[in-house]
């Protein structure tokens, strides 16, 4: 993943946290050029992901990470 527009180094120095919230985000969002993204980083940001991500990939990754039971009816 290549980002531009922002000065990775210089916000990883300043903003450890905000900064892996912000790569998580864009990983989520655009791509992520063959990295993996760690299913623990998610789980462990996901109050602060949830709103930020796009609506079709939180049901996806909600799916994913938190299924239903599996005797549920689907509709």
């Amino acid at each position: 993943m290549y980002n531009w527009s922002v000065d990775e180094k210089e916000f990883k120095k300043a903003d450890p946290e905000g900064y892996q919230i912000w790569r998580l985000e864009q990983m989520i969002n655009y791509g992520t050029a063959g990295e993996k993204i760690s299913e623990r980083l998610v789980r462990q940001n996901w109050p602060f992901l949830k709103d930020r991500i796009d609506p079709e990939y939180r049901k996806f990754l909600e799916f994913i990470l938190w299924p239903k039971s599996k005797n549920r009816k689907l509709s």
